[in-house]
């Protein structure tokens, strides 16, 4: 009988097309797979992969037995799901990847709802942005993927589900008191940006303001942005989320007008959800909840 977790490696190689990029999948050291791989091949009796150069490539028999493979795996899998479903979720896990402010604030709490409703259901973690994100839902290395988006439009993949959240208003950081968010009377100001998305969503928010911001300084790290800023180093914007997982006490803060990120749990494919994805979905909402009322005030205090 063929040994369902060497089945596995295989599929991910064929996925791939590396042994190092399946190890990195499955968590597995490259040996490891190295030697399921010729574990399977002792089994079947048959050439599976065939080393080019560096790289490998499957053989013929390869190719037929990882599409069978997927077929079983794919089954084995559901029927996981629904055994899970049947027990009420007493096991099982569900895969989420969010980015960091949502990890920073309600992703915590969608955590502990769930585990206090299925305390059996295992929750893996992934800190990624939102990009990454929707790649790894598509490979199905994950369940949920919580996203934003500065506009509203759906991911370009038809087949992914976009459910909305909440909204994240956009603030304005400075070192001093502010009197409003508007951008326009620190044109000449030295600014600080963070990665790609967030450069690209300030230079549109400044450029409708009639500046092009000089941009002094770059960097992710949310407390690290808000020391300078204190310091007088320069100006920042940062989502709501990201104040609420980190607010330094001597920045001001003010809310930027018409300036909105949308945050969304995106899942693959249509409705009805396995059950382990529809109870994460359950718990994101409900922890989501609990923002919406007091979400501007404990921004800005």
């Amino acid at each position: 009988m063929l040994d369902v977790s060497r089945l596995r490696v295989l599929v991910a190689v064929a996925r791939h097309g590396s042994v190092t990029a399946a190890a990195r999948e499955l968590h597995y050291a490259q040996p490891s797979v190295s030697h399921h791989l010729a574990r399977l091949e002792a089994e079947t009796g048959a050439k599976l992969i065939q080393r080019v150069g560096r790289g490998i490539r499957l053989t013929e028999a390869g190719r037929l037995l990882a599409e069978r493979a997927a077929e079983i795996i794919a089954r084995l899998d559901a029927a996981s799901e629904e055994l899970a479903a049947h027990v009420g979720l007493r096991s099982g896990r569900v895969r989420l990847a969010a980015f960091p402010s949502a990890l920073g604030t309600f992703i915590p709490a969608a955590a502990r709802h769930l585990t206090a409703a299925h305390p059996g259901l295992h929750l893996q973690l992934t800190e990624t942005e939102p990009p990454e994100a929707l790649r790894l839902l598509h490979a199905g290395r994950v369940d949920v993927a919580v996203i934003f988006r500065y506009d509203d439009t759906a991911p370009e993949d038809g087949d992914i589900r976009m459910i909305h959240l909440l909204d994240d208003p956009s603030y304005l950081i400075s070192p001093w008191p502010l009197a409003s968010g508007e951008l326009a009377p620190h044109a000449e100001a030295r600014w600080i940006a963070g990665c790609d998305r967030c450069r690209s969503h300030l230079l549109d928010m400044c450029a409708r303001e009639g500046f092009h911001p000089r941009i002094g300084f770059t960097s992710d790290d949310i407390v690290a942005v808000q020391a300078l800023v204190a310091a007088g180093i320069g100006l920042t914007v940062l989502p709501g989320l990201a104040l609420r997982a980190h607010r330094h006490p001597d920045v001001g803060v003010a809310r930027i007008p018409g300036s909105t990120r949308h945050v969304f749990a995106a899942v693959y494919g249509e409705p009805p959800d396995q059950p382990g994805t529809a109870a994460l979905l359950a718990a994101l909402r409900e922890a989501v909840s609990s923002l919406a009322h007091s979400f501007e005030e404990s921004a800005v205090r």
